[in-house]
């Protein structure tokens, strides 16, 4: 049979054009040559052999037929494939054909039955699918049907065993494995009588840690431990399976909780650790594989994540939390480090019924800004919230952990003879203290309690750890309210907000609005104990009737905004985001013109990546831009609570690959445009990714509507959206980075950079000015310190400088001289200068060149001092 199948071979190849249909086998060669037939044509790859009346005719026989003719199939593929192989090796032009795929198609419906093979048929099989170099063509699963039926009814012998492990080690030597493929490895490797054996791949931290701590257990113990391995490495899909639960808690019975917490306290932290072995070749398309989990590695984490959820407490919770921070860090040229394993801790945390779960997905929510994790974040809190019968922003705001603080920014706890004290202040300032039998204040931990209290040590400064992380989460949550127009009763806001524990340390630091429907409302902050308002004078509220939101200086006249400013600076409060002086955004003449867009912030260039993480950490949606034939829609910011949708025209900045993108091909640049608003159900826009302009997409059942006019949208909303904007383009914009001119950059945007970097003051910036007019007086450097329209003039002993009040750049009088200082190479402004607000770095960076440059004698740094004194 073999020869005739290779004489029709060469036949459909057209080598032997000789041979007549006489000399043609039965029912396989007729298979063949029906399928071989129109070779090119595609659509005859979809037939199945119910289709094909000699299709039938097979189906109709007995399975010793279906077993003959799968194995001349599987002897004509075999042929097929080495004749090309040794094309390729002697590099010959061949056309591929759609012969083969249709071939194999009949084979594998075959092979779903129950097919009578004998030993030598099975290794037969082996040896055809081990032809293929790819495993996408060695019909696995097919495989694995054959071996199982083939187990149940003859014995397995030492040469199907050797031909088994073999067949395991050639799959296994495909450097792609998606988690079909794995899930396929593990069942043949429990057909080869591998259940037993440790699936964890070495060369990673955790994986070493984990490897060795087995190596000491007891047999009974080990066997326990690989029995739940086994059941994680078998994890496959986003949740678990019923079917795969039960498993999960047959082996965790056996092996017990105490002993799976304990490793897992110990093992998943070493996950954030660097590979212990390294790999030293890889292929130049994929992903530098140090920086990446092994696959098998990262499905038996997934299972340890699953397993943990059910008992989890708040050790395994926390460890849980950072695990997912670990395996979502991005990597060059792939995105999130393991997002399977990173999504696991998601769906675990909210499975947790313990509120330090809510608490984690919020840190999680502020820390990792890619969109589908963004997503899978939100709907985590929305099924949390459906559980409890709330909505998701109140879950938010109750299940916010108090860490064990007793009182507003306070825990005191005693440890053996000794006191020990957290004490917020900030956002940025969480201290531990330790005190003796005597109260007084102690430079360091004890060293008595370091020896006999290690654990009690190690829980305060994780607390502190954690107090820090969700700090800087509330603060962006309560700074991102103004457009959800959150609204709370008296005693609610109170609870959750002014007294709480934790959150209190930011609510009694900002303004509040009260509101009974009657009288004008009223606003209010905390100071020593009471509500003032802005003359200092104290608010008595009722406990019912009036609601609180957050205070806006929109709804405030200039007169009032300054008597705030005045009042926090007499109390030296610093807020925990820009409040009393936050930006205010009104409509502008051009805009008026205009009428339906805002033209202010464009034709600026912006840095893509950069730009990319500031609208995700604002709650915008973008996504970055490829240099292809493709279409983009703009950064947009939803605003359900308002019926409204802002979005941001945006396009790929320059045409040549390589050089205006990464690796990737990701720009590297855009250029921004308009600023427009749509009602929710608008059809989005887009445009190509390298510009062309935008236009309403055809996809979607949304209604085509016109952008509303700019009048029409609450003065709120307009001044929030147009901050974001502000601070998107002030941050990512290639005119503030110093060094842009040095880095060989591309000399079409130099013009743009100057301009930019001494241009005229955005409304950010002119509001850092007045800051600093309020500031300098006080500080050490105020005479030799000036401004100057768009310039801080700080006069130092050498020379004259114009530090811009926008860019932060520096220019030297009298010729207007460049001068270059990175951030991180100039000075820190003094501790005593007192900053009204936390958050907005450029304008401590403006004050630490300002220092700096003030006593430029001193100045040691040489391409400073190179360039201070080049004339």
């Amino acid at each position: 049979m073999l020869k005739k199948i290779v004489s029709l071979v060469s036949e459909i190849l057209g080598n032997d054009p000789s041979r007549t249909k006489e000399n043609r086998s039965s029912k396989t060669i007729d298979l063949i040559s029906y399928l071989s037939r129109d070779p090119e044509n595609w659509r005859l790859n979809e037939l199945k052999l119910k289709d094909t009346e000699i299709g039938r005719e097979i189906l109709s026989s007995d399975p010793e037929v279906y077993k003959n003719v799968a194995l001349d199939l599987s002897e004509f593929l075999m042929v097929r494939e080495l004749a090309k192989q040794e094309k390729r090796r002697n590099r010959t032009f061949f056309t591929y054909e759609f012969t083969d795929a249709r071939v194999k198609g009949a084979m594998m419906e075959l092979l779903r039955k129950n097919l009578p093979f004998s030993e030598d048929d099975l290794i037969l099989l082996f040896r055809w699918s081990t032809t293929y170099d790819i495993n996408y063509w060695r019909c696995v699963p097919q495989i694995i049907k054959q071996v199982q039926d083939f187990k149940k009814r003859s014995p397995w012998t030492p040469q199907l065993q050797k031909k088994l492990e073999n067949y395991i080690s050639v799959v296994s030597s495909d450097n792609y494995q998606d988690a079909q493929l794995r899930q396929q490895l593990l069942t043949l490797k429990e057909l080869a009588g591998r259940g037993h054996r440790n699936p964890i791949v070495a060369g990673e931290a955790w994986a070493d840690r984990a490897l060795d701590d087995l190596s000491k257990l007891n047999e009974t113990k080990r066997t326990a431990w690989i029995e739940l391995l086994s059941v994680c490495a078998a994890s496959k899909g986003s949740t678990p399976t019923a079917k795969w639960q039960r498993s999960c808690d047959a082996a965790l019975k056996n092996l017990g909780w105490k002993n799976f917490k304990t490793a897992v306290l110990t093992w998943l932290p070493l996950v954030d650790k660097p590979r212990t072995k390294r790999i030293e070749r890889w292929s130049e398309w994929s992903p530098d594989p140090n920086l990446m989990i092994n696959d098998t590695n990262a499905d038996i984490l997934k299972g340890i994540v699953w397993t943990a959820f059910k008992k989890a407490d708040e050790d395994v919770l926390r460890a849980v939390a950072a695990l997912a921070l670990s395996t979502y860090k991005k990597v060059p040229g792939v995105g999130p480090r393991c997002v399977r394993v990173g999504n696991a801790c998601v769906w675990a945390l909210s499975q947790s019924k313990l509120s330090t779960a809510i608490g984690h997905l919020s840190i999680l929510k502020t820390r990792i800004k890619t969109p589908s994790v963004q997503k899978l974040i939100d709907s985590a809190l929305e099924k949390t919230a459906d559980r409890s019968n709330l909505p998701k922003d109140e879950i938010e705001e109750m299940g916010v952990p108090t860490f064990g603080l007793t009182e507003v920014g306070h825990l005191k706890r005693n440890i053996g003879d000794y006191a020990a004290e957290i004490v917020v202040k900030a956002t940025d300032d969480v201290s531990l203290k330790w005190f003796d039998p005597n109260g007084k204040a102690l430079k360091s931990t004890p060293a008595s309690v370091k020896r006999d209290f290690p654990d009690d040590v190690k829980g305060l400064s994780q607390t502190v750890k954690d107090i820090r992380q969700m700090l800087v989460a509330q603060r962006e949550r309560i700074d991102s309210l103004y457009l959800d127009r959150r609204k709370w009763g008296v005693s609610e806001w109170r609870e959750r907000y002014l007294d709480h524990p934790l959150v209190g340390t930011i609510a009694r630091r900002l303004i509040w609005k009260f509101t009974d429907g009657t009288n004008d409302p009223v606003s209010g902050i905390w100071i020593d104990g009471h509500l003032v308002s802005a003359v200092d004078e104290r608010l008595e509220l009722s406990e019912t009737g009036i609601s609180v939101e957050l205070w806006h200086p929109l709804d405030e006249s200039t007169d009032g905004v300054l008597k705030w400013r005045d009042l926090l600076d007499r109390y030296a409060i610093r807020q925990p985001f820009k409040q009393a002086h936050r930006e205010i955004y009104l409509l502008t003449d051009a805009e008026r013109n205009t009428n339906v867009y805002s033209n202010r912030y464009a034709a600026h260039i912006l840095k893509q990546h950069q730009f990319n993480a500031l609208c995700a950490a604002r709650r915008w949606k973008n996504s970055l831009r490829l240099m292809v034939d493709d279409e983009y829609p703009p950064a947009m910011r939803a605003l359900p609570k308002w019926d409204l949708r802002a979005e941001f025209w945006i396009e790929g900045v320059g045409a040549e690959y390589g050089q205006d993108t990464n690796e990737a091909g990701t720009y590297l640049y855009l250029a921004s445009d308009q600023v427009r608003f749509y009602p929710q159900t608008a059809r989005p826009n887009a445009a190509h990714a390298g510009g062309g302009g935008y236009g309403t997409t055809g996809r979607g059942e949304a209604e085509r509507i016109e952008p509303l006019a700019l009048d029409l949208i609450p003065k709120l909303v307009f001044s929030e959206i147009m901050r974001d904007v502000d601070l998107f383009v002030g941050v990512s914009s290639v005119g503030n980075d110093p060094n842009w001119l040095d880095s060989g950059a591309n000399d079409n945007h130099r013009e743009y950079w100057y301009d930019y970097s001494f241009g005229d003051l955005s409304v950010s910036a002119a509001n850092r000015k007045q800051i600093l007019e309020k500031l300098l007086p006080k500080l050490k450097i105020a005479a030799r310190c000036s401004f100057d329209d768009k310039f801080l003039i700080v006069k130092g002993d050498i020379r004259t400088y114009k530090i811009h009040l926008g860019s932060g750049n520096i220019l030297m009088k009298p010729n207007d001289q460049y001068l270059c200082i990175v951030a991180s190479q100039s000075s820190k402004p003094s501790d005593k200068v007192f900053l009204p607000f936390e958050g907005d770095q450029r304008v401590a960076i403006i004050l630490s060149k300002a220092f700096l440059l003030a006593d430029d004698t001193k100045i040691t740094d040489p391409t400073i001092v190179r360039q201070i004194r080049h004339t």
